[in-house]
């Protein structure tokens, strides 16, 4: 059963609080750019969340020393130990959902850990499985 982070894009209203404490979580400061989520804005007001959907898994396939793997929720992991930064993966991902920033050790991407959705004032965001998805 696989665990994602599903967005309802029409109740986002574009404020990045998911980002920040993305960003906080994992990198112990709000920058948009070392968030493993992002908001992109369509115009007039609609705004939609690129986040790994855990599924295409071209990642795990391309990693040439097996750091990326499935766990049992079907979440994608990176063991950052095993990666030596080559970033296959990032150039792999058909969406941009697996990310890096300039400096940083390793790639990095959405494990699906429920932050964001806590912090999401207007509730635009759950984790939820497969069979949820609509």
């Amino acid at each position: 059963m696989i665990k994602y982070l599903k967005t309802i894009d029409e109740k986002c209203v574009g404020c990045t609080t998911c980002t920040a404490v993305c960003s906080k979580l994992y990198f112990k400061e709000g920058n948009p750019a070392k968030s493993a989520i992002q908001v992109n804005g369509l115009g007039k007001g609609a705004f939609h969340l690129i986040a790994c959907d855990q599924e295409c898994r071209k990642c795990v396939a391309e990693c040439p020393t097996q750091a990326i793997s499935v766990n049992k929720t079907g979440v994608v992991m990176i063991d950052k130990k095993l990666c030596v930064g080559c970033l296959a993966c990032v150039a792999v991902c058909p969406i941009e959902a697996m990310r890096y920033y300039p400096g940083g050790k390793n790639p990095f991407k959405c494990i699906a850990c429920g932050a964001c959705v806590k912090t999401c004032p207007k509730q635009a965001l759950e984790i939820a499985t497969k069979e949820e998805r609509v």
